[in-house]
């Protein structure tokens, strides 16, 4: 990325050093696979993170294979395959590229039945829809989440988790297509914001006591939206800013609002 701005005028091909490892707990992989996020677009019209120079490699997703070892690293070995979520934000180098290292406290095999696609697809909407479900949102079994724009990157996944936890899954998107896509994942309930009240909708679902976890991955209008459809004792997590708006009603439902932001550490 040598600066910010469209996809097409910004995004370079360019041979560069291959990364080396400099600290004993590190890998080098190499490449099989990146993954492209929302972030991503992001970063490349807005810049990165951090306060470093342009050009910068972009891509926080990758699947490979470990070709390089450093001292101390005892869970990995020669020819691993790995998948993880690294860099990309502007300080780290991205997976846009043949070669990375990581150190492997980010690190995990990959599934054997996952091709190296599949998993590059994967870490960040993955870990950022298992947060927000379960280390933030203690969905239970039997308990019905709603799970706003279902066919989106961690809303179709977290669709999947939360009917592998046996909860039931109410979720909004804004086609018939999207419709078609959410339910062959296994969403219970599909609510066409476009042309329903979503509100109106999930407590007539759930004969007005609302969902008892709420996923918001949209913000703004929408998690102050969310709060009449959340159970009282609830829970309300968002992905992003809710903006500047009144909790009176959260309190008054004794709501637990949580945000997940998978980029944190």
């Amino acid at each position: 990325m040598t600066e910010t701005g469209d996809a097409e005028h910004v995004l370079q091909l360019a041979d560069i050093a291959e990364p080396e490892i400099v600290k004993t707990t590190e890998v080098k992989i190499k490449m099989k696979a990146a993954g492209i996020n929302p972030i991503d677009t992001k970063i490349r019209r807005n810049g990165g993170f951090f306060q470093q120079p342009l050009p910068m490699i972009l891509g926080c997703d990758g699947a490979g294979e470990i070709i390089e070892i450093g001292d101390e690293v005892k869970d990995f070995k020669l020819g691993d395959d790995v998948w993880f979520c690294h860099g990309g934000l502007g300080k780290e180098q991205g997976n846009y590229a043949e070669f990375t290292v990581v150190d492997s406290r980010w690190l995990s095999l990959k599934p054997q039945n996952c091709s190296y696609t599949e998993a590059a697809a994967l870490p960040l909407v993955l870990i950022t829809a298992w947060g927000a479900l379960f280390d933030k949102g203690n969905l239970q079994q039997g308990e019905t989440v709603l799970i706003h724009a279902g066919a989106g990157g961690v809303g179709h996944v977290a669709i999947q988790l939360a009917k592998l936890k046996g909860a039931t899954v109410i979720t909004t998107v804004s086609s018939e297509e999207k419709i078609e896509f959410v339910r062959k994942i296994g969403a219970d309930h599909i609510i066409n914001y476009k042309q329903q009240d979503f509100v109106e909708e999930v407590n007539r679902i759930t004969a007005n006591k609302g969902a008892d976890l709420v996923i918001d991955t949209v913000g703004g209008g929408v998690f102050k939206e969310s709060i009449p459809a959340t159970s009282f004792f609830g829970r309300l997590i968002t992905l992003l800013d809710p903006g500047n708006i009144s909790f009176a009603e959260a309190r008054t439902r004794n709501l637990l609002i949580g945000f997940e932001l998978m980029l944190t550490p």
